[in-house]
């Protein structure tokens, strides 16, 4: 992950307002601690604060055209970068950036181009030769960016409310799935899968289909040039993470560079569900396992902080990131920059506990379609910003697009719950994943029921912060 923060059409374009802007930017610093870029071009600044994960060497932001006239600041990956510079091969490349491609299919496209995009990122960019610019964001909003306006009509963009709060006197979250364009003023959708109008998808399940895409989700997801690892809580949907990242290592350009065995972390409290389910996990996969402990109090202390970073009082996502803002600091000072991720299953599938009360496949289907199109807010908002509060990036196969279109395309009734019928939640990805001759997971661990990630940290966690608020009312 990295930080963006872009201020285009201020009044004053002075020094001390060129200063005042490297001071917000220095505010994302957490998210890019290896090089800080700025751009300024009349009235116009595009700022940037790196966390080098591809091409660390060159790919310093932000990046640009040929002539220079097309500048781009980008949070983010575009993971089918290769193939998109086959369709600009009249175009000259400076970087190994992935996110170089944005500057060049803008050139050839025009706006037009962000679907052709298969990633997660929010970008901001200036063309400087009429002065208008574009923003957007990935289709789910696994990466995060507000928009915000200035009272001297300026327009801001920016990775963390953070960096624009004080200078905007309105902001809002930009939506997932949009464009801006400051030639019309107003904010676009350009993802329109079959699934968004939520009709009620009649394809029929296919394991083998499920799985491959999955299976490609993961692997595109091992584009690196730095360390890396998988977060593993044991339950079923890091865990399939975990066993298709190491299927496919010894294959991965990664591998070459850090080795084949695929270092897996966990946290939580002394004896709680998720460790001995991880390590067991990582034993099956031969994964380079690390744990990581904390305490209830070591977690209340941590909320201040992880509140500033996250930006949201909502509590199922604060006692949720507090664990994960204590793993990303352990898993930095190991030396790793990014980890893939399982968040976004539960939403797809209909993982969550109350989706056995699903009165028909209709009910279900519309739910998981707006829990996808809320995921933004809370689960895409917690991996993010708790990981790079510390520098670290998550990756999360399961919100990739292709695997999306092709999981929600499928008939909603085999995602029901039917114990009589032995299916329990997310049946259709445990059944895809079920291969007797070579398997994936043990039985147990493919079958596991549901824990929420506060809970697998540690039953006592819950407790402790409800402990915690109830004594400060008291106060």
């Amino acid at each position: 992950m990295c930080g963006i923060l872009a201020v285009l059409g201020i009044a004053d374009n002075s020094q001390a307002k060129r200063s005042r802007i490297i001071e917000l930017s220095r505010r994302l610093r957490h998210r890019g601690p290896d090089w800080s870029g700025l751009h300024c071009h009349e009235d116009c600044y595009l700022a940037h604060q790196r966390l080098a994960i591809v091409d660390p060497a060159s790919g310093d932001q932000p990046l640009y055209n040929e002539d220079k006239t097309v500048a781009v600041t980008v949070n983010g990956e575009i993971y089918n970068h290769r193939e998109l510079r086959e369709k600009l091969k009249s175009h000259q490349f400076r970087t190994g950036s992935d996110c170089e491609v944005i500057a060049h299919l803008y050139e050839e496209y025009g706006e037009e181009f962000v679907d052709m995009l298969d990633g997660m990122f929010s970008f901001v960019l200036l063309d400087t030769r009429d002065k208008s610019f574009i923003a957007a964001r990935d289709a789910i909003g696994i990466t995060p960016l507000y928009i915000g306006w200035g009272l001297d009509g300026s327009v801001w963009f920016a990775s963390e409310m953070k960096a624009l709060s004080d200078d905007c006197e309105r902001f809002m979250s930009f939506l997932p799935g949009h464009i801006y364009s400051s030639k019309t003023g107003e904010l676009k959708r350009w993802y329109n899968p079959p699934w968004y109008s939520e009709h009620i998808p009649s394809a029929p399940y296919d394991s083998l289909v499920l799985r491959k895409a999955f299976e490609k989700a993961v692997v595109k997801r091992l584009m690196t040039d730095v360390p890396f690892g998988v977060l593993l809580s044991g339950g079923l949907d890091s865990s399939l993470v975990a066993s298709v990242a190491s299927r496919y290592m010894k294959d991965s350009k990664a591998a070459f560079q850090w080795g084949s065995q695929l270092h897996s972390f966990c946290i939580g409290l002394k004896g709680s569900p998720d460790l001995k389910a991880a390590r067991e996990v990582a034993d099956y996969l031969g994964t380079r396992h690390h744990e990581f402990y904390f305490t209830v109090q070591e977690g209340i202390d941590a909320i201040e902080e992880v509140i500033y970073h996250i930006e949201t009082y909502d509590v199922t996502t604060i006692r949720a990131s507090t664990p994960m803002f204590l793993m990303s600091r352990k898993i930095k000072s190991l030396g790793v920059k990014m980890v893939l991720s399982g968040e976004g299953s539960d939403e797809i599938f209909g993982g969550y506990l109350y989706f056995h009360k699903a009165p028909n496949k209709e009910e279900l289907h519309q739910e998981t379609c707006s829990k996808i199109k809320a995921l933004h807010l809370y689960d895409c908002l917690r991996a993010n910003k708790s990981t790079s509060a510390w520098g670290v990036e998550a990756r999360v196969p399961f919100l990739d697009k292709e695997f999306i279109n092709v999981a929600m395309s499928i008939d909603p009734e085999w995602k029901m719950i039917r114990p009589d019928l032995g299916r329990i939640e997310k049946w259709v990805l445990r059944n895809a994943f079920d291969d007797e001759l070579n398997p994936y997971l043990p039985k147990h661990i493919l079958y596991r029921q549901k824990e929420q990630f506060s809970d697998g940290v540690g039953y006592s966690w819950i407790d402790g912060l409800k402990d915690h608020a109830n004594r400060q009312m008291q106060c």
